[in-house]
């Protein structure tokens, strides 16, 4: 889930609302923009939104994005965003865990059946792996160059749209002045039967924002959790749902806004406590059918009326400035924005992890979220 108070909500309005050109590149002729960036050496894009709408209408005004998520409404921003501001392209979205669209997308590849042109995912570590088997479009959008260096593949066939964060959150009028200050208050008795999580051996994200917690806290930590009677679902958007409701006063393994105001507060801890962070990556894949499309798609959620409109206030660009009080993601050393790329990537170590977190926590239980989508969905 990823949409900034929550996974959830980051879909729904990390693309924002309509926006005009601000952030377009300049305009360039047909003959310079046939310079677009192909190869590692390539340039970055030089047409203006316009143009690349105009061009995506003439190659079919199609455009179908797989999206990592809990729910298909969290993607109901980005459609209604999209369509605003280019109403002529036939935007499909489909929402899934990505854990499942990774594998689906290596099904289609495998079968010529490819339905996606664009794939927006949390499993950072499958951009790497099909990048070496060149199965992504190396393209580099305008403003590639400000992006946050490792938000980035250096040669364009990956970059990272948004900023996710995940922490713990609370309700205010639910703790009232008993404010949890960091994740070993969680285990206070007081708290008993109040909690709501993620399951950590469920979402890969939830499972390193416990890994992190487990490595600072240690396993006699997880013990007084698990006896908690902690409610535990499956999507990370569920947290804040249980929090938003009132059913429950805390939330464990959810995306927010650090600066948000309202029924749920999203906890941006002090620098003695870990939360995760990460970019989430998107490509255009080689054998999609409406590249045109999927190219224009990029140059507009980097465009800087687009990552101003974050709602957790982080960019993936170096030329955004965060909202006061606030620092770029990138200078929160306990975010552990780098090592959540290295932790997908030991799928081992990440086995590991799951499967002990299930003997202290039970195993996953509940349907899948988004419904059971099956091997073509968006076709």
């Amino acid at each position: 889930m990823t949409s900034l108070p929550s996974r959830r909500r980051l879909l729904v309005t990390g693309a924002g609302a309509a926006l005009g050109l601000g952030a377009a590149a300049a305009t360039a002729s047909p003959a310079a923009a046939s310079t677009t960036a192909r190869t590692a050496g390539g340039v970055e894009e030089t047409r203006t939104l316009d143009e690349l709408y105009q061009a995506a209408l003439a190659e079919g005004g199609k455009l179908v994005i797989y999206a990592g998520g809990d729910v298909s409404t969290q993607a109901d921003g980005l459609r209604s965003g999209f369509k605003s501001r280019f109403p002529g392209i036939d935007l499909t979205v489909v929402v899934d865990y990505s854990k499942y669209h990774d594998v689906r997308v290596d099904n289609q590849l495998a079968t010529g059946t490819l339905v996606p042109d664009v794939v927006q995912l949390q499993t950072v570590q499958d951009f790497v792996r099909w990048n070496d088997q060149g199965r992504l479009l190396t393209y580099k959008p305008a403003g590639f160059s400000k992006v946050y260096a490792p938000f980035k593949d250096p040669h364009g066939a990956w970059v990272a749209v948004q900023v996710a964060a995940f922490s713990y959150m609370y309700g205010p009028a639910a703790v009232g002045s008993d404010v949890p200050t960091s994740p070993l208050d969680l285990v206070d008795a007081k708290w008993k039967g109040r909690i709501a999580s993620s399951y950590p051996h469920d979402d890969d994200a939830s499972l390193y924002l416990y890994t992190l917690y487990v490595q600072k806290y240690g396993w006699d930590w997880l013990a007084r959790l698990a006896a908690q009677d902690v409610q535990f679902a499956r999507g990370s958007f569920t947290p804040r749902d249980a929090v938003t409701s009132g059913q429950k006063a805390i939330g464990v393994g959810g995306s927010g806004a650090a600066l948000a105001t309202g029924p749920v507060k999203w906890v941006l801890p002090d620098e003695k406590t870990p939360f995760m962070s990460w970019g989430q990556r998107a490509a255009i894949l080689k054998q999609a059918k409406n590249p045109t499309a999927a190219k224009l798609y990029l140059n507009w959620r980097l465009s800087t009326g687009e990552q101003q409109a974050a709602t957790n206030g982080w960019s993936v660009r170096t030329d955004v400035t965060p909202p006061t009080g606030l620092k770029p993601v990138w200078q929160y050393p306990n975010g552990n924005l780098d090592g959540f790329p290295k932790f997908m990537a030991d799928r081992a170590a990440i086995e590991r992890w799951k499967q002990t977190f299930a003997l202290y926590l039970g195993e996953v239980k509940g349907d899948p979220s988004p419904g059971s989508l099956g091997l073509h969905p968006g076709a």
